[in-house]
């Protein structure tokens, strides 16, 4: 009877220790979570404030609130304009550079070609050279073609992805071959097995360069500042540098004008999170 009641007293006192870690632990995420939101909040508060109340002052929350500062972002400056520009350059992008990654992973991952994996390798090594090392011959060639100031000049050069082939490689490696095979049998054609048996199987992947691609160009502030002259063809990043120029330092404006730049965002990654996190896990397993 006493070796039973301690046995259990044994087993109360390890669940309870269990719990108690289990309770630390996410003590100490939530903390971490909460430091990390610190600055979207500040930036969300800073957005309600007159632009005196911010400079000095430690009080987060606004004394008087000031809803007005987002109409008074689009009275200033052409902001539904340059949402549009930046919402219509990244969705152009995301599907022609996700098009063009799966197409180029399938030629290196399913299909047998002379000289395929030192050719891959190559291609994997245009990660290493910095994008602002080809910006100049990117421009120059974009003058030369006529592409300046132009939609097509934002969209045509970011629509390749070496990162986006590699990331798609290594996942449709991981597809059996048999259904290539299979395929093939049936009379399809590369073209076939591709758009009907590959992609398919290559959702995550996709979803996961789809998110990354769109995320990137729409944040993308470089290549618009150079290539982009006329203020109907700016982007959301080059549009804001207006409330530092055109009408003197304006904060509250400006983290408005934030705000409503990351909400895009903000709805893409929670609405999508889980193909995310699975087209990852499932990608860093295969290949």
């Amino acid at each position: 009877m006493k070796e039973t009641t301690a046995t259990t007293s044994g087993r109360s006192g390890e669940w309870w220790f269990r719990k108690g870690r289990f309770g630390v632990s996410h003590l100490a995420l939530c903390l971490l979570a909460l430091t990390t939101l610190t600055p979207f909040l500040w930036m969300v508060l800073a957005s309600f404030k007159h632009v005196s109340e911010i400079e000095g002052n430690l009080n987060p929350f606004p004394k008087v609130w000031h809803p007005e500062n987002y109409a008074q972002v689009f009275k200033q400056i052409h902001f539904a304009r340059y949402y549009f520009n930046s919402i219509f350059v990244a969705a152009w992008v995301t599907v022609l550079q996700t098009l063009t990654s799966a197409m180029a992973a399938f030629a290196f991952a399913r299909l047998r070609w002379p000289r395929r994996d030192q050719v891959f390798k190559l291609y994997l090594f245009t990660l290493m050279v910095p994008g602002v090392v080809t910006m100049i011959p990117n421009y120059t060639l974009m003058v030369k073609l006529g592409l300046l100031d132009s939609y097509i000049g934002l969209i045509v050069p970011a629509s390749f992805s070496a990162f986006g082939t590699f990331l798609l490689r290594q996942f449709m490696m991981g597809i059996p071959r048999a259904l290539d095979e299979a395929a093939a049998i049936d009379g399809a054609t590369h073209w076939r097995t591709f758009w009907d048996v590959i992609l398919p199987l290559a959702r995550p992947g996709l979803v996961t360069l789809a998110i990354f691609t769109f995320m990137g160009t729409y944040g993308s502030f470089f290549w618009p500042l150079v290539l982009i002259k006329s203020d109907a063809l700016r982007t959301l990043p080059i549009g804001m540098l207006y409330f530092d120029s055109v009408y003197g330092k304006q904060t509250n404006l400006i983290m408005a004008a934030s705000v409503m730049n990351i909400t895009p965002l903000i709805i893409l990654f929670v609405s999508t999170q889980k193909f995310l996190v699975k087209g990852i896990q499932l990608g860093a397993v295969k290949g």
